[in-house]
């Protein structure tokens, strides 16, 4: 009887599960993962409850999935809270994800795999594609500005075209480059980052300490920046349109003396030498000084705005279509750009067109392949042209146009000088740039078992490039002699090849074991030519005919090669997610050593402790996460020329009986013991959560050591040669950063949240081969650059008139500050007047949505670093009397200023007039306001759409800075061009003036 009941029981259940089952029938669902801002979440997962059943996203957020009827479906993403809906017979779900900014389960790219940020062990950045499409960029390392810690991004001023540099945690080298590796795709490249559409990129990742870092050897001493691209997801086919419009504008303008101005600063410098009476203006007196065309200007009360002529309002625009879907087998990412950024000086302008294909596919559950292919062709004008110098020294009293209207090309009867308008007259002067390029990234991935799975990529990178440069008889280079062509030519192909193993071994559900192999080659080949012409009979052919010229001036061909062959192992133990363990060795070997020191060897090894899972701190009401990192670890670095380590030979021409002959001459020491530098790095971090994820944040610590430095060694002059690259010397950098993310206010429709980063790096120099080297201006216990001058400490005025007889000077004149007291200026009383690297840097980047309306802005600054302005020193502010000055509050007797001296005809340049060029390069920007609307769900589906939002951005509105109140539309933030590099701190005084940008874009997708 009682087996008969339990029998009875089974069956009674085994009929009720069938009915449930029978009443829970599988159904389609689809639906849209959108944030707080209403933008699809690429990627983000959707989950039955209680299963491993799910699905993925798109890059529009939209997703399918069969589930049963009755089921639960959980959607998540990193750096978003969780959110649960049941079905409830539906067969649409529209899920709003919020962001929590406490989640430690963010997946991180590492280099060759991915990794959860709660598992993560070195010091890693990351930036994703909201944060880049915020900024109407050209180039996506923009973006890292601000928002990155220990990452320093100089923009390269408003040039279009002009690239920025990015230095993480400092500068380490003197000769060896201090740039970072970028790595696409899993692909390492070499230059050429403005190829790439930031829209395309999914997030950059930037790795800083060497255990991050290791695994990429000597390619990744100045860190490395990881990109991913968008890639398909499964599901229907979505259409995303970007697009935006906008105007630039000169934000402010460099001011020079005025017709008036310029006319009394004349008078000024002939008074100081006696040519001209003292007190005020007399026509007697100035028809003795100006020529005609001044005299008639002066009573006409006529001045000319060359700048003014020479600068217009931009603008820039950016269209961008992107497709991605797919199925269960194959996806997809497509996307097509157009990019144009008119500048605002005339004859500069950039464009470029890039299209992207990323394919995946999956034949079985063992192998899939995969490619990431990027083309693009871009042409930049004016790269090389800026006519606002020669606008800073033209005679503002000269006679612009001829009475026909027509260009009058000497204004003056100054025969150095000519009309700055003649510079853009069209064909008179041209520099154009052309690129095209194509990146590949292809990779297949086998598993051989569950457990270990074999990965190869291959990544070839093809460029070309072409320079043509006229300048024609009517321009200031040529003044009405022969033009000038000329046409440069680069063809580059790289490739890498890599082979790699993955392994992962988990021993009694605790101890987790993943071991990654590699083997990596990467080939450069660069072959350069260039010919340039003089006296080219027509100047229509431009430099399109250069065979037509009278003289060829100079031809050049040039072939660099470079090879690196790598070897590393990385391995990973986490025991239960709380004990953490990184270890990884590189071995690289480079073509450009000798055999001697060919290889070099790069272990590191970092540990994390998540103590926020101990018992301890479980019960915390405050405390969320909490995590400590250690690491320490060695990289090396190979930035130098090739064929430093051989003697080199040069052409050179002799007379042989009457006849000229050529032969050749050693020109460099080869240095066949050459090695690496090496960096040496420790690093403490500590990641935190408190109040249930509103504060989430992280601080580091490190100090990175450099021996071992590549650079030059001079060597007398009796041997015939400057020097040899060899290793000397050795570096420090030592630094704090700081990361808070906060949600401030989070309540019904509206929330505020809060980013806010610091940074703080300290440069010095500990060790050089014989001590300070004062030449290069390099000083044991200071940073890597200095400004090693006389100290200004005012102008001598009339009752100081004895004291500056001592030193040979008068009123009027720079006053130096006497370091030994010995009562003469001389090079003994230089100093370390400061540095460009600032104290700290921070950004803080505040943002608010209300229901559809959202509203961002991003302010950035740089603290306690010194400027070197190119405009203060040379023909700019010679005050001399002859040419246009920076308007200057200068000294005259009735003026006893102690900013400027006092002007003289008699003088090329003022004495000490070094010492004029030194800033204060403190700045704050307020780099970015961005307000948007998504349009409500009702609209978007009258319209057939699936969402649409319309925004509007305002870039670098406003500059606070006391060298730019003081100079008007000069950046202190723009040194040298970006692309020149800012190791000196200087700022150019050919660039173009700092610009806003007012933009209206908006987002569709279908």
């Amino acid at each position: 009887m009682q087996k008969l009941s339990l029998k009875l029981g089974y069956l009674i259940l085994l009929i009720g599960l069938n009915t449930q089952l029978l009443m829970a029938q599988n159904v389609e669902i689809s639906g849209r993962i959108v944030d707080e801002n209403n933008m699809g979440i690429p990627g983000a997962s959707v989950l039955i409850k209680g299963t491993s059943t799910g699905a993925a996203a798109d890059v529009e957020g939209n997703y399918n999935l069969s589930a049963p009827s009755n089921a639960t479906l959980v959607f998540s993403f990193i750096g978003y809270s969780s959110k649960e809906v049941k079905i409830e017979n539906q067969t649409i779900v529209n899920v709003q994800l919020e962001p929590d900014i406490s989640d430690l389960d963010e997946v991180i790219v590492v280099g060759y795999g991915t990794t959860k940020k709660s598992q993560l062990t070195g010091a890693i950045s990351s930036v994703g594609n909201k944060e880049i499409l915020e900024l109407p960029i050209t180039d996506a390392r923009q973006a890292l500005q601000g928002r990155a810690t220990g990452v320093d991004v100089t923009q390269a001023g408003s040039k279009p075209g002009a690239e920025p540099q990015v230095r993480i945690r400092g500068r380490r080298s003197f000769n060896a480059g201090n740039d970072p590796l970028y790595v696409v795709d899993n692909i390492p490249i070499v230059g050429g980052m403005t190829d790439f559409n930031p829209q395309d990129i999914a997030s950059m990742e930037v790795l800083k300490d060497a255990s991050a870092t290791a695994i990429y050897g000597s390619r990744g001493a100045n860190g490395v920046v990881i990109i991913t691209t968008k890639r398909g997801n499964a599901g229907k086919t979505r259409v995303s349109v970007d697009s935006y419009y906008g105007i630039s504008k000169s934000l402010g303008r460099i001011q020079n003396f005025n017709g008036e101005e310029f006319a009394e600063y004349k008078r000024e410098s002939r008074r100081a030498v006696g040519e001209y009476p003292e007190g005020p203006a007399t026509p007697e007196a100035d028809a003795s000084l100006f020529e005609p065309n001044e005299l008639e200007s002066i009573e006409l009360g006529r001045s000319f705005d060359y700048i003014d002529a020479l600068t217009r309002t931009g603008s820039i625009q950016n269209h961008n279509v992107s497709v991605g879907g797919g199925n269960e087998k194959t996806t997809f990412f497509i996307s097509a750009n157009f990019f144009k950024d008119i500048g605002v000086v005339k004859l500069q302008d950039f464009t470029r067109h890039t299209y992207r294909i990323n394919l995946d596919h999956k034949f079985n559950d063992k192998f899939r392949i995969g490619t990431s292919t990027l083309a693009t062709y871009s042409e930049r004008n004016g790269a090389n042209f800026n006519p606002i110098g020669g606008a800073l020294q033209e005679n503002p009293l000269g006679k612009t146009f001829n009475d026909d209207g027509t260009i009058n090309f000497k204004p003056t009867q100054d025969g150095l000088r000519t009309n700055p308008l003649a510079e853009i007259v069209p064909g008179a002067h041209e520099d154009l740039t052309k690129r095209y390029r194509i990146f590949n990234s292809f990779y297949a991935v086998y598993d051989i078992t569950p457990s270990l799975t074999y990965r190869f990529n291959f990544g070839p990178d093809i460029g070309i490039s072409r320079s043509g440069r006229f300048i024609g008889s009517q321009t200031n280079a040529r003044r009405e002699g022969d033009p000038t062509g000329s046409i440069s030519e680069e063809f580059q192909f790289n490739y890498t090849i890599e082979n790699i193993i993955n392994y992962t071994k988990i021993l009694n559900e605790s101890h987790t074991f993943q071991f990654t192999g590699l083997q990596s080659l990467q080939r450069d080949n660069r072959e350069y030519s260039s010919i340039n012409v003089l006296g080219i009979p027509a100047e229509s052919q431009s430099y399109h005919q250069l065979g037509d010229a009278s003289q060829i001036t100079g031809a050049n061909t040039n072939l660099i090669q470079w090879t690196l062959l790598s070897f590393m192992g990385r391995l990973n133990y986490d025991y239960q997610g709380k004990y953490l363990m990184t270890a990884t060795l590189r071995a690289d070997g480079s073509s450009r050593f000798g055999k001697n020191n060919r290889f070099g060897y790069f272990p590191s090894v970092a540990l994390g402790w998540n103590i926020g899972d101990e018992r301890f701190l479980q019960e915390s009401t405050v405390l969320d996460q909490l995590k400590l990192r250690i690491s320490y670890g060695a990289i090396g670095n190979q930035g130098i020329a090739p064929y430093q380590t051989q003697p080199l030979l040069a052409r050179t021409s002799y007379e042989f009986g009457s006849n000229a002959a050529f032969g050749y001459l050693p020109n460099t020491i080869g240095n066949p013991d050459l090695k690496w530098e090496t960096s040496t790095t420790a690093n403490a971090g500590l990641d935190f959560v408190f109040s249930q994820g509103r504060i989430a944040g992280s601080a580091e610590y490190y100090i990175t050591t450099t021996t071992d430095l590549l650079a030059p060694q001079p060597l007398p002059n009796s041997t015939g040669f400057g020097g040899f690259i060899t290793n000397i010397g050795k570096t420090q950098n030592r630094g704090i950063e700081l990361t808070l993310n906060t949600i401030n206010i989070d309540k019904g429709n509206f929330r505020w949240s809060t980013d806010f980063i610091f940074n703080r790096n300290r440069e010095e120099i500990l060790e050089l081969a014989d001590g300070d080297d004062v030449g290069a201006g390099r000083f044991i216990g200071e940073p890597l650059t200095v400004f090693y001058d006389w100290n200004k400490i005012g102008i001598w005025q009339v009752d100081e008139a004895d004291e500056a007889a001592v030193y040979s000077d008068q009123p009027g004149i720079i006053k130096i500050e006497d370091v030994n007291n010995d009562g003469q200026i001389n090079a003994d009383d230089r100093q370390i007047l400061g540095s460009p690297v600032p104290d700290f840097a921070g950004g803080i980047t505040n943002r608010f949505s209300y229901k559809g309306l959202d509203l961002s802005f991003f302010i950035f600054g740089r603290f306690g670093s010194m400027i070197r302005s190119g405009f203060h020193t040379g023909g700019f502010n010679a005050l001399a009397g002859r040419y246009n000055n920076l308007n200057v509050d200068y000294w005259t007797p009735d003026n006893p200023t102690n900013d400027y001296p006092r002007p003289n005809v008699n003088q090329e340049f003022p004495k000490y007039s070094s010492s004029l060029q030194y800033f204060d390069g403190t700045f704050l920007k307020i780099r970015n306001i961005n307000f948007g609307y998504t349009m409500p769900e009702g609209i978007v589906e009258r319209l057939k759409m699936e969402s649409l939002r319309v925004y509007t951005s305002i870039q670098q509105p406003f500059i606070f800075s006391k060298y730019r109140s003081r100079h008007a539309g000069i950046d202190p933030e723009t040194f040298i061009d970006g692309e020149q590099g800012v190791e000196g701190g200087v700022i150019n005084s050919n660039i173009a003036p700092a610009v806003t940008q007012f933009t209206f874009g908006i987002n569709a997708k279908f």
